[in-house]
């Protein structure tokens, strides 16, 4: 059985119809897959040799080999993908499955468009081509050690492109955390109530932003902290002294990831002196020690 192909790119149409579809598979699923690993693999370093050598000869001399345009397409591609994956890090969207797919398919666009307008400005008899007769290999004129430094080689390839396959493809999460914020009652980050009346009505707005890359189920406790200022000669300066703590509230939430919650606080303190109102957040049902903290300070007259 022989393939044969000249005049027209078909093997630039073939990448091309691979490209989209397992971008689109890819994205739909949002999870990586080994049908679609020659998208990282060979995709893009195929159309970047093909877009450099688009016929069957270079500045006259031999023709560039097949088995050394495909061995160059694995390498460009494992050098490019990871570059590509770098350069995306530094950018809002980060190093995640869909940022990474449409950027390698972005790219392999460009190149293949540039590709395409190269081979079809050539004569006809001058455009990359590609005959291939099917049958059963033959190992006949190989010596046993040319054999086996040939698979060694083969299987070597493959491996180390597997692995940067699956590394690409399965992008690791950032670092996790929460933001614990306080707003004040306008929504602004000033404006806490730091002077009241005895029993005025203060608020405040507080916030919590899950990036824990899951759900997370947080707990809210709020205390009223009775201090006074005492002078420390050793510092030369007035440091708080807590004189007495009441728990106020509690308040619970689930926060999917990258959803925000917000609760407003309304309070008033019955008591004039100097108070510190403080939140403390736990996450997950682990009450031993807080995960993070807020306070602020009011003076009530």
């Amino acid at each position: 059985m022989r393939m044969h192909f000249q005049k027209t790119p078909w093997d630039l149409y073939a990448v091309f119809i691979y490209t989209a579809v397992m971008s689109l598979v890819l994205l739909a699923l949002n999870v990586g897959n080994l049908v679609a690993i020659l998208l990282v693999l060979f995709v893009p370093g195929y159309l970047l040799v093909a877009a450099l050598f688009p016929g069957t000869s270079f500045q006259e001399k031999p023709e560039f080999d097949w088995i050394e345009r495909i061995a160059l397409s694995f390498g460009l591609s494992l050098a490019v993908v990871p570059l590509l994956v770098l350069l995306l890090n530094f950018t809002p969207w980060g190093i995640r499955l869909a940022p990474i797919v449409v950027t390698i398919v972005l790219f392999s666009a460009g190149l293949g468009y540039a590709a395409y307008w190269r081979r079809m400005r050539l004569p006809s008899s001058q455009r990359l081509a590609l005959t291939v007769d099917f049958g059963l290999l033959d190992w006949q004129g190989h010596s046993a050690l040319d054999k086996g430094l040939t698979i060694a080689l083969a299987a070597s390839v493959a491996v180390a492109g597997l692995y940067l396959a699956y590394v690409v493809l399965t992008p690791r999460p950032g670092e996790t955390f929460t933001d614990f914020y306080m707003l004040g009652p306008a929504g602004n980050a000033s404006g806490s109530p730091t002077s009241l009346n005895v029993s005025e009505l203060g608020s405040v707005i507080i916030g919590i932003a899950n990036h824990e890359a899951a759900s997370a189920n947080y707990t809210v406790r709020v205390d009223l902290v009775g201090v006074r200022l005492v002078y420390n000669a050793t510092v030369g300066a007035n440091l708080t002294v807590e004189v007495n703590r009441t728990t106020w509230s509690w308040a619970n939430a689930t926060v999917a990831n990258g959803a925000n919650w917000t609760y407003t606080y309304t309070f008033s303190i019955p008591y004039a002196g100097f108070w510190k109102i403080k939140f403390m957040l736990f996450k997950d049902g682990v009450f031993s020690s807080a995960y993070r903290r807020l306070q602020f300070y009011t003076t009530v007259t």
